[in-house]
């Protein structure tokens, strides 16, 4: 947010020292981790709403986040989206991001630490709120206030498919391996559809919202679970095929939880 990037060890708890841009670059508004084969450790990518794509990596001489690329995009419009392919080339990190101004870029950042845009257009009248990449040289666009699921390609942005869902998208989770998206629907919880034909499939319902902010929805465990935040302190996990709550974790008492994440490792899972 305002305060910029805040990174945490989280075996120790301990924050860790990055690079401000508080002045110059702008509100963090997306953050996305990568990785290549041939780098040592993880990048972070961030975006502002003045429209500046960041991307810190640790050194190896003294293990400390530096910036490694910068750059302000287009007009300076705020990016409100952003996500990596990880199918991308071993030394270099293909990134596609969604601007406030209903842009649609792909980027890739090379092992030189260059940045080159592959494609940049401007969508009819969707603002994106959600982006993914398809497992076809493809990229999916999730449009905040209209619905609208767009696939183009991820080589010249050509318009592939398009259909819309029953609400807006306050966010949106793909999952490739089942052909499914989840949103959260901003009225009744969190609805699923097929990812190609639009579809619906079922709607998780949870409470009914009281502050009109939206709310992250995420799979877990391979995709059998729905995971999706809230506005009163507690995390819904739902049972993907039943629709069947499974259980509500509970946080802080009326608080607002916008953002969530989901790791499964082993016998592990975290929310």
């Amino acid at each position: 947010g305002a305060q910029g990037i805040k990174l945490l060890n989280i075996l120790t708890q301990r924050e860790l020292t990055v690079p401000s841009h508080v002045d110059s670059c702008g509100v963090v508004t997306c953050t996305t981790w990568m990785k290549t084969r041939y780098t040592l450790s993880e990048t972070l990518c961030y975006g502002t709403n003045l429209g500046y794509i960041v991307f810190l990596r640790t050194h190896p001489a003294d293990k400390q986040f530096h910036e490694i690329c910068a750059r302000r995009l287009g007009s300076g419009f705020e990016i409100t989206c952003i996500t990596w392919d990880s199918a991308s080339a071993e030394s270099t990190c293909q990134i596609a991001l969604g601007t406030r101004n209903n842009i649609v870029q792909v980027l890739v950042l090379g092992a030189n630490s260059q940045l080159q845009s592959v494609f940049a257009g401007r969508l009819d009248s969707t603002v994106p709120r959600s982006i993914a990449f398809g497992d076809t040289g493809s990229i999916y666009v999730f449009g905040l206030y209209d619905g609208n699921v767009i696939k183009l390609s991820s080589k010249d942005g050509t318009v592939l498919s398009e259909h819309r869902c029953q609400s807006v998208i306050g966010s949106a989770a793909v999952h490739l391996k089942r052909g499914l998206f989840v949103v959260d629907n901003a009225t009744n919880g969190f609805t699923l559809y097929h990812l190609e034909s639009g579809q619906l499939v079922r709607t998780f319902t949870a409470d009914p919202p009281t502050v009109p902010v939206p709310k992250q929805v995420s799979f877990g465990e391979d995709g059998k679970v729905v995971i999706g935040g809230s506005d009163n302190g507690s995390v819904y996990v739902f049972n993907r095929r039943t629709g069947v709550l499974i259980e509500t974790l509970s946080h802080t008492a009326a608080m607002l939880i916008p953002t969530i994440a989901v790791c499964h490792s082993g016998e592990m899972k975290g929310v």
